[in-house]
């Protein structure tokens, strides 16, 4: 049976075996989180594109977009719809310690599905888009900064220094109003982790620069900011306040 026709209607499936159930409170919230969360058609699929894979060359190859996208994403969206459905099969069985079980590999393949989602939109194919001058944007980094391009040095300094594989975010401070900057490991998600709204993110998994850059991860991360998108940038803003 396919992870479609196991997931139908999650969100139903999830409030019929879950409230009914005896399991703890927060293993049954997060277990129907999950399952309400997935798509009405059940199965999350890989996202195409906003660009050709040759869009942002000569910054990332088209190999490297190509690869990235097809292989590592399609991976996490193949890999999160198979522990969704697992956990469909023991949500409905009541099976706290498997629903525990399960949350190591929701956590990393959710998490890299929406990470890698952010991030093919907040880019874009060198000079086809500027931080708007006098925008809300700029006038928030400039707040919390000093100046765009302070943010820069801060944002590739913090990102280059991530031990491992993990990810750079410029993100906003829901409660305080101003841009942070901050680093999450593997793929933990941004706003789930810290609670602050991913407005720009970079990824330095080696699989996101290798083919081009080899190890040289600097040279990756300050030549990612000639292909940011700005404008979806300005947009997350706009829509998280």
């Amino acid at each position: 049976m396919s992870t479609t026709s196991k997931l139908i209607n999650p969100a139903l499936r999830a409030a019929a075996n879950l409230r009914s159930s005896s399991m703890p409170e927060k293993v049954s919230k997060t277990a129907a989180a999950y399952l309400s969360a997935a798509p009405s058609g059940g199965a999350h699929t890989l996202p195409d594109l906003p660009y050709d894979y040759n869009a942002l060359e000569p910054v990332i190859s088209a190999e490297t977009m190509t690869l990235h996208h097809t292989k590592h994403h399609n991976t996490y969206v193949t890999n999160l719809n198979a522990a969704l459905e697992k956990l469909d099969a023991v949500a409905s069985a009541g099976d706290v310690s498997a629903i525990i079980g399960l949350e190591g590999a929701l956590k990393f393949n959710g998490g890299g599905h929406l990470n890698h989602t952010l991030f093919w939109e907040n880019l874009a194919a060198k000079g086809t888009s500027s931080i708007k001058a006098g925008g809300a944007l700029e006038a928030a980094i400039n707040e919390s900064f000093g100046g765009v391009e302070e943010m820069k040095k801060e944002m590739s300094a913090t990102t280059i220094a991530v031990q491992g594989s993990g990810w750079g975010w410029l993100g906003l401070n829901p409660k305080t109003g101003r841009l942070e900057i901050a680093t999450r490991a593997n793929q933990d998600p941004l706003q789930a982790t810290t609670g602050l709204v991913p407005l720009l993110g970079i990824d330095v998994w080696e699989h996101a620069y290798y083919v081009d850059y080899r190890n040289v991860r600097p040279d990756y991360v300050n030549a990612v900011w000639e292909i940011v998108n700005w404008d979806v940038a300005e947009q997350r803003l706009a829509a998280a306040k």
